[in-house]
């Protein structure tokens, strides 16, 4: 499960650089890989996509601060 969280936050991470470039620059990293239409691009947003639902539903066990084992007890 540690591995599966580690991918999901890291396909999160580049996701909202993603973003961040596209908003400051109009930079779409999709773009590099034959624009938004190409298969390897849509295959990255889509894993984008599933890893930030990953990280919605398994957040709260993972986070010491929402929800898993206090850090004082």
């Amino acid at each position: 499960m540690k591995g599966l969280h580690i991918v999901a936050f890291t396909l999160l991470l580049v996701g909202g650089l993603n973003w961040l470039l596209v908003g400051l620059f109009g930079w779409d990293i999709g773009a590099i890989f034959g624009g938004q239409s190409a298969l390897v691009s849509r295959a990255i947003y889509v894993l984008v996509g599933l890893a930030a639902i990953s990280e919605i539903v398994s957040h709260k066990s993972n986070c010491r601060a929402c929800g898993g084992p206090s850090p004082m007890a």
